[in-house]
């Protein structure tokens, strides 16, 4: 009975390190994030800063690593109610996105560790209604390169969580991660 449940044990743990493979050529991971802290400003009640973000790798770079490109899109904004007016700022971030994933961690086949650059458009809006002519713009908006480094940590073939820092809507995002 012991060599049995022993056999059994082994080939589940074979079929869990086999089916947990690093992030490599082909693969496809999208994150589904909550931003922690802001990288934009505002006052007044915050939005969760919520983040999509895709990557797909293209190519494998003879070591231990993977190259991929991506998009990126978030959101956030502020309200800020007093003395019978309104401001609202809105903050939509959309960009591409080039990264280096490290995949040398073969004791550790469920960790995916990335950095990369983003080229990214922040499309700033600003409007403020009461006590007196309503103001509407886009101020502060425009294009940037930044940088970010991540981790991502799988429970399963597909399934995981990611925490990202860097620019974005937030400074740190942290979510749920899946993987095609």
């Amino acid at each position: 009975m012991k060599k049995t449940i022993f056999v059994i044990l082994a080939v589940f743990a074979a079929t869990l390190a086999h089916a947990q493979q690093p992030f490599q050529e082909g693969t496809t991971i999208a994150n589904l994030g909550i931003g922690v802290g802001t990288n934009l400003g505002g006052l007044g009640n915050a939005r969760p800063a919520v983040s999509i973000a895709v990557d797909h790798g293209f190519w494998d770079v003879g070591g231990p690593g993977v190259i991929s490109l991506g998009g990126y899109v978030g959101n956030t904004g502020y309200k800020y109610n007093g003395s019978g007016n309104t401001s609202k700022w809105n903050y939509v971030v959309i960009g591409v996105r080039g990264a280096y994933h490290y995949n040398g961690f073969s004791s550790i086949p469920e960790l995916d560790v990335y950095g990369g650059l983003m080229l990214a458009y922040n499309i700033a809006s600003y409007s403020y209604e009461g006590g007196g002519t309503p103001v509407s713009n886009n101020y502060g908006s425009g294009l940037g390169l930044t940088a970010f480094v991540g981790g991502r940590y799988f429970f399963s073939e597909n399934f995981g969580v990611f925490a990202e820092l860097g620019y974005g809507v937030s400074a740190l995002n942290v979510g749920v991660t899946y993987k095609f």
